[in-house]
C-alpha cells in the first residue's frame, strides 16, 4: 500500500503532523509514503482533488482505496492498519 501525503510548506497543520508520518513509516515500513508539495506539483494535487491540507490518499496497486483530509493523528494510522486488512 501506498500512502500520498500532500502538503504545503506553508500550512501549519502538514509541519505538525510531518512527525506523526515518521513515526508510522518507522512502525509500519510495508508502506510506502510520498509526500507531495501542492505548490511545486499543483497538477498532481488538482488530478487528485486535494481541496485542503494536509490530505492524505491510500492506493492499492495504483488504485484510490481511502483518504483523509485534515490531521487527524489516530485516524492515519487507524485506516493504513484497516485499509491493509480489508484490501
Amino acid at each position: 500500500m501506498d500512502v500520498v501525503h500532500f502538503t504545503a510548506s506553508w500550512s501549519g497543520t502538514c509541519r505538525v503532523i510531518a512527525p506523526v508520518l515518521a513515526d508510522l513509516a518507522k512502525k509500519l515500513p510495508n508502506v510506502t509514503y510520498l509526500k507531495v508539495d501542492v505548490d511545486e506539483l499543483k497538477t498532481v494535487a488538482e488530478e487528485w482533488n486535494v481541496e485542503a491540507m494536509p490530505t492524505f490518499i491510500y492506493l492499492k496497486e495504483g488504485n484510490l482505496i481511502d483518504k483523509v483530509v485534515g490531521a487527524k493523528k489516530d485516524e492515519l494510522q487507524q485506516r493504513i492498519v484497516l485499509t491493509n486488512l480489508v484490501h
